[in-house]
């Protein structure tokens, strides 16, 4: 009697909110390359979770970004990396997809010892950015990559990794689909109001860091701009910690915490000041110029300026080689600094109509072609899982 084939299980793994938005995406792409009958297990938040997946524990207990930050928890940390490592060797996937936060992910490869399923990650570290010998470190990890970026594959490539470029996931964000128009009419904005977007990230420790700065600049755009409205789009996981610190500004501020207006808040907005990371694609894609800025703690910090290799954090000013987009990192993130670049961008529609042509010409370079960058993900995945059952057969 021939016993009856399983379906392709894959186990996934997702430890920020950008890697689970990834991860549902790919969840998606991959029920309808191959059907409803693929089945997932593993590590995701809200996104993944609505997409059906039964996470293991909240993503919230790893989400943690630095060096002092990491220390108080580093116990629980360990302890889901050993729950993690004992869910996979039991439920035996075709294949474990893991997705950034290569720190947790690192020690889940080890944890699974000399012969795991077959691992791959999606999205490759910033090796060209600092640290470049975590290239040969994933390639005798992992068996594949899966790149967000056109330059990222040859660094890889060059240590015997295979590496796809599959294109960046904000392209599917919907960030250019935000209705700037009913944003502004939902919440009594006049069409010819001055309004500026504040987005602070989604970590409690990166947000802490920028309410001082941010809060400061907008107290000083608002003498300068009698009337501007700030638009705080956030995420709940910080909402209490954002409501209490804005509270203590000028002027009209409006939270929105609610994801699915995210888009028409930014659509809505005449400028922004945001910290570092994919928001900067949102917004260009959202046709909102912008200023970036961004702190570590100081200890962090020391050792992120001894090790980083590039001149910029801004993927579009990395993109275009060039400082498209103003940039106000660790010291230099104050609001002596900072809002002249946000006033001129409030001022000026030309300096305005340069940063969006700017964005727009970077924007450009993410795509892998026609195909969404999750389908080309999809394809890779399903790729390992048909070749492994080839030579299993």
């Amino acid at each position: 009697m021939i016993a009856e084939k399983k379906s392709p299980l894959v186990f996934l793994i997702a430890g920020e909110p950008s890697g689970d938005a990834i991860g549902a995406r790919l969840m998606v792409a991959l029920r309808s390359r191959h059907g409803g009958d693929i089945r997932f297990m593993g590590l995701g938040g809200e996104a993944m979770i609505s997409e059906g997946l039964e996470s293991l524990f909240p993503i919230s207990e790893i989400s943690i970004m630095g060096l002092l930050e990491v220390l108080p928890r580093l116990t629980l940390v360990l302890r889901r990396v050993r729950e993690t490592v004992a869910a996979i060797r039991e439920a035996k996937p075709h294949i474990v997809v893991s997705i950034d936060s290569p720190a947790f992910c690192f020690r889940v490869w080890r944890g699974l010892g000399k012969s795991p399923p077959p691992l791959m990650h999606y999205v490759a570290p910033t090796v060209w950015a600092w640290r470049p010998g975590r290239a040969q470190k994933f390639a005798d990890a992992i068996q594949h990559l899966l790149a967000l970026l056109p330059f990222e594959p040859p660094y890889f490539e060059a240590v015997g990794l295979p590496c796809t470029f599959v294109g960046h996931p904000v392209l599917e964000s919907g960030a250019d689909k935000g209705d700037g128009g009913l944003f502004r009419a939902q919440h009594d904005i006049a069409k010819d109001a001055l309004v500026l977007g504040v987005l602070l990230g989604s970590r409690r420790g990166e947000v802490s860091r920028l309410l001082g700065p941010f809060g400061a600049t907008v107290r000083r755009l608002m003498e300068r701009h009698p009337g501007l409205r700030v638009v705080v789009p956030t995420v709940p996981s910080v909402v209490d910690l954002v409501r209490e610190a804005v509270a203590q500004w000028p002027g009209e501020v409006l939270v929105v915490p609610d994801r699915g207006q995210k888009y028409d808040a930014m659509a809505a907005c005449d400028a922004a000041l945001a910290a570092s990371g994919t928001v900067a694609l949102e917004l260009g894609m959202a046709r909102v110029p912008m200023v970036i800025g961004y702190r570590l703690n100081a200890l962090t910090g020391l050792v992120v300026q001894r090790l980083v290799r590039v001149k910029y954090a801004c993927l579009i000013n990395l993109l275009l080689d060039r400082e498209a987009i103003p940039e106000f990192l660790l010291g230099d993130c104050r609001e002596e600094l900072i809002t002249p670049a946000i006033d001129h961008l409030l001022s000026d529609g030309n300096a305005r109509k340069l940063q969006i042509e700017a964005a727009t010409e970077a924007i450009g370079k993410l795509s892998a072609g026609r195909a969404l960058p999750s389908d080309r993900a999809a394809e890779a995945v399903l790729g390992i899982i048909f070749e492994r059952e080839t030579n299993n057969v």
